[in-house]
C-alpha cells in the first residue's frame, strides 16, 4: 500500500534504489521471523482429495477471479500513468495509487466487520457494478484535477476490496473436498487476469488507444464480473469467514 509513497520519497531524495533496498530488508526480516514458526500442513489428506479431480464448479470461480485480476490490475498498474496523462505530478500520481491500495485494504476490513448486517452475497453482487461505475468516472476525469483522480482511484479500491477474499471464501465452502486447492487455483487465475491487464494495455497504447478508453473497456469487464457474481454466489449464504483458512484447518 505504501510502496508508491516510498517511490515518491526516494525519487525526491535522489536515490530510487532505496525502495528495493527497503523491500529486501523487510523481506529478510519476514523470513527471519518465519523460520521460528511451525508449518502444519495436512499433506496426506490434501493428496487424497487431489485424486478426485477438479470439480466443474471450480471453473466458475476461476473465471470470476480472472475478470477480477483484470479489473484490479488496470488500477494497480496503470493508475499512475493515467494520472500523469491528466497532468498530475509524480507525487500526486503516487498518492492516487496509494489511495487505491489503502481503500482495498480498508474495504476488506470493513466488509468483514459488517457481514452480519450486510450479507456477503449482497456485497459480492454490488461491488462489481460499483467498480464499473467508477471506471466510467475515471475514463471521464478532466485534466488538471488531481484531487478528483485520487478520489476516483480510492473509490475503485473500495470496489475491488472484498471481491477476491469472498471468491476464495465461497469456493472453499462450496468445494469442500477441493478446499485446500481451491484457494490456490483461484489465485492462479487471478494472476492470469493480472497478466492480461499488465501486459495487454501496453500494446493497446502503442496502437493509439488512450488510457481513458482502456478504463471504459474495463467498465465492461467489471459489468461482466457483476453478472458472473450471480453465477458464483446467486443462492449461497454468507460464508463463515471472509478470510478463511484453507481446508480442514478452518474448522
Amino acid at each position: 500500500m505504501l510502496a508508491p509513497v516510498f517511490v515518491a520519497v526516494f525519487v525526491g531524495l535522489g536515490f530510487w534504489w532505496g525502495l528495493p533496498l527497503t523491500s529486501a530488508t523487510l523481506l529478510a526480516l519476514l523470513v527471519t521471523v518465519s523460520l521460528g514458526l511451525p508449518l502444519r500442513a495436512q499433506i496426506g489428506r490434501a493428496a487424497a482429495r487431489a485424486k478426485t479431480g477438479i470439480p466443474r464448479r471450480f471453473w466458475v470461480y476461476a473465471g470470476f477471479a480472472a475478470l477480477y485480476g483484470i479489473c484490479e490490475t488496470v488500477n494497480g498498474n496503470w493508475a499512475q500513468l493515467d494520472m500523469a496523462d491528466l497532468g498530475a505530478s509524480t507525487t500526486e500520481a503516487s498518492l492516487a495509487l496509494t489511495a487505491f491500495w489503502a481503500a482495498v485494504t480498508a474495504g476488506r476490513i470493513l466488509f468483514a466487520a459488517i457481514q452480519r448486517r450486510v450479507p456477503s452475497p449482497v456485497t459480492y453482487h454490488v461491488l462489481p457494478f460499483w467498480l464499473a461505475g467508477v471506471f466510467v468516472l475515471i475514463a471521464l476525469l478532466p485534466d488538471d484535477e488531481p484531487a478528483l483522480g485520487v478520489l476516483a482511484f480510492a473509490l475503485a479500491g473500495l470496489g475491488c476490496s472484498a471481491l477476491l477474499p469472498l471468491t476464495i471464501s465461497f469456493g472453499q465452502e462450496e468445494l469442500t473436498a477441493f478446499a485446500a486447492a481451491a484457494a490456490g487455483g483461484v489465485i492462479a487465475f487471478y494472476q492470469l487476469g493480472y497478466g492480461i491487464a499488465a501486459f495487454g494495455v501496453g500494446p493497446l497504447e502503442d496502437a493509439g488507444v488512450e488510457l481513458s478508453t482502456v478504463y471504459g473497456l474495463a467498465a465492461i469487464v467489471a459489468g461482466a464480473m457483476g453478472a458472473w457474481s450471480f453465477v458464483v454466489a446467486g443462492r449461497r449464504p454468507s460464508p463463515a469467514s471472509v478470510h478463511p483458512l484453507p481446508g480442514p484447518v478452518a474448522r
